[in-house]
């Protein structure tokens, strides 16, 4: 099996010195840094993550900062979500969209201030296009990345732990807002969120020089909880739905191809870039839509590339993601279908990497 060479390309994160004691199997490249994939077995930490709680190095999820008098300004001009009402402390999920209404990303932002955003980025170059956009525009805006590293904390048993590290009232963040929180000294941002449907936080770490210290806390803390060192399970994500930029969507896809209509606000997200393209799509409606997908037969390998669908002998959509589910005890599966084939129970053929298997549209994702 080829390894990947190291080089100063492939940054380390402030936790990759727990990432490895913890024994990773497996990587990723994402944002040109090494996000962890597997550590007892895919299975294992499926089933870990479902029951106990996780501790994964989400530094990948780079973060862009827009700061000035235009932050807010240019923050609106990225997306076509409706930030008018958007107060310090909440977390947006966000499609980003360029000219034409194609996805750039899909990552959450996080408004500090109404002069300071976070964008917390999916893998994508989103912060050449932000200071390509604020440049082009001569807005007063900085657009830089700050120092600031995320760190999940994820499972049934998240606010547990948490709250030994960080105090009870941390359980009283909801879902999709964030808090201040005090470590070493140090005020973190701590949003109640992640990656995953089994809920729990993300902790954005400002400053390198606390990541391991804070990932021994969480350790220590959650000894008798079972804790242990996780990452983002592909089985999990796809049960529950959960897009991956670059896999289940690009930028030749719209957010309403992606399922996230809900999140465009065309009427009324004056200012965004993509808003003309997207009323147009808005109005005709998409010919192809992201769907569930239940692949029957025994366990297929892992999608390692986009795998045809095929209905009534002709091709009608993509396989996107795909992986055996042990609690659903099926095949499941993200892809992307044509409005004539993408009805809750149409009979499909997908071409998977073992060979041509029977599959059925799903009425939603399982979790």
């Amino acid at each position: 099996m080829a390894l990947i060479s190291p080089s100063r390309r492939l940054r380390r994160t402030p936790f990759s010195d727990g990432v490895e004691a913890a024994g990773v199997k497996a990587y990723t490249v994402y944002n040109r840094m090494l996000l962890p994939t597997v550590f007892e077995s895919l299975e294992g930490d499926y089933h870990h993550l479902k029951n106990h709680v996780q501790v994964w190095d989400v530094s990948v999820e780079r973060q862009v900062e827009l700061r000035g008098p235009d932050a807010a300004r240019l923050m609106q001009m990225l997306t076509p979500r409706d930030l008018r009402g958007m107060l310090p402390g909440r977390c947006f999920y966000v499609p980003i969209v360029d000219e034409t209404g194609g996805m750039l990303n899909d990552p959450v932002a996080v408004k500090l201030a109404e002069d300071r955003w976070w964008i917390s980025i999916a893998d994508s170059d989103l912060l050449l296009w932000v200071k390509g956009i604020a440049n082009g525009y001569r807005l007063d805006v900085l657009v830089d990345e700050p120092d600031v590293s995320p760190l999940a904390v994820q499972g049934p048993k998240a606010d547990e732990l948490m709250a030994r590290v960080f105090g009870e009232t941390v359980r009283d963040v909801k879902f999709f807002r964030f808090g201040l929180f005090e470590f070493e000294g140090r005020e973190l941002v701590i949003a109640r969120s992640g990656y995953s449907k089994q809920g729990g936080f993300e902790i954005y770490v400002e400053g390198s020089d606390i990541g391991m210290p804070l990932w021994n806390a969480l350790f220590k803390a959650g000894e008798d909880l079972n804790v242990r060192a996780g990452c983002p399970n592909n089985i999990e994500r796809i049960e529950g739905g959960l897009l991956s930029y670059g896999n289940d969507m690009t930028d030749d896809n719209t957010p309403h191809e992606c399922g996230l209509g809900r999140f465009c606000d065309t009427q009324t997200a004056i200012g965004c870039i993509g808003r003309d393209a997207l009323l147009r799509v808005a109005k005709e409606g998409p010919v192809q839509q992201v769907r569930a997908i239940a692949i029957q037969g025994d366990a297929v390998a892992p999608a390692d590339r986009a795998w045809p669908i095929f209905g009534n002998g002709r091709r009608v959509g993509h396989v996107t993601s795909a992986a055996w589910s042990p609690d659903f005890q099926t095949n499941v599966s993200i892809g992307m279908v044509r409005m004539t084939h993408w009805d809750t129970g149409t009979e499909l053929e997908v071409e998977t990497s073992d060979g041509m298997r029977k599959a059925t549209v799903q009425p939603g994702f399982w979790a």
